[in-house]
């Protein structure tokens, strides 16, 4: 069932989506060889902490800590550890957090150093995937016109959906109705209307589309160790068109990366 939101609970989600958006741009800047996951997981428990809110990873099914850290051929859900990112490295960083009762999930992909020239096109074709993917996330489509947007647009750019991980619904739970896949016929699936809020949340192989999870249980990459790339917002449903509740402020980030 989906679950529309009032205003008020619109509001809450604003909330924990511009604290989400100040947590992924603080991180930004952490993006550097030297740096070591785990690194990357403490700042982002302390920085979400110090708002108030709860990392809601941490815990989460089991998972152990507060910010799934993906390099290279991992595609998400990786977790942080004593390993320390190199030049050319290409980092994606999937991060949640609650706010009185609601959440909020968004991630990035960003470049440690200089990416090589695939690596630069994956990150570029993925993060337009997820503009164009909202651009369709208005009232009166339907999921499948995301869904097929953004397939439409990696595939053309030679790149591959990954199929086994979809985006979602979100709101007092992480995982609600309905699923956004990444793949799908533009006229289908359930029609979008006012109050529903959604993750869109394009994951693209340089590769094969295949995945694989790794031991540990949580680790996905790609079946081929081709590159992945990952970027994901939190929506919301208005009359007036998409609403990014977890849009990262640009400023925050160039802040955060000049003193560093």
């Amino acid at each position: 069932m989906i679950s529309y939101k009032s205003n008020a609970e619109l509001d809450l989600m604003r909330h924990a989506g511009r604290i989400l958006g100040e947590t992924l741009a603080y991180l930004q800047g952490f993006a550097r060889p030297g740096v070591t996951l785990l690194e990357i997981d403490r700042e982002a428990d302390r920085f979400i902490r110090g708002y108030g809110c709860i990392p809601g990873f941490k815990g989460y099914e089991g998972f152990p800590n507060s910010v799934c850290t993906s390099v290279n051929e991992q595609v998400v859900h990786g977790i942080p550890s004593n390993r320390k990112l190199r030049e050319g490295d290409l980092l994606s960083l999937d991060c949640g957090l609650i706010h009185h009762g609601f959440w909020a999930d968004a991630g990035v992909s960003l470049p440690v150093g200089t990416l090589s020239p695939l690596a630069k096109r994956l990150l570029d074709v993925t993060r337009e995937a997820l503009e164009i993917g909202i651009a369709q996330a208005r009232v009166g489509n339907r999921v499948g016109d995301i869904s097929a947007a953004v397939q439409g647009h990696v595939e053309a750019a030679g790149f591959a959906v990954v199929r086994q991980f979809t985006g979602h619904g979100i709101g007092r739970d992480m995982h609600e109705e309905p699923p956004v896949p990444n793949f799908g016929i533009a006229g289908h699936g359930p029609v979008l209307k006012p109050g529903m809020v959604i993750a869109i949340e394009p994951m693209v192989n340089a590769g094969s589309p295949e995945v694989a999870v790794l031991g540990d249980g949580w680790t996905v990459v790609t079946i081929d160790r081709s590159l992945s790339a990952y970027f994901e917002h939190t929506i919301a449903i208005q009359e007036a068109g998409p609403e990014v509740l977890t849009a990262i402020p640009e400023a925050a980030a160039t802040r955060r990366a000049a003193v560093l």
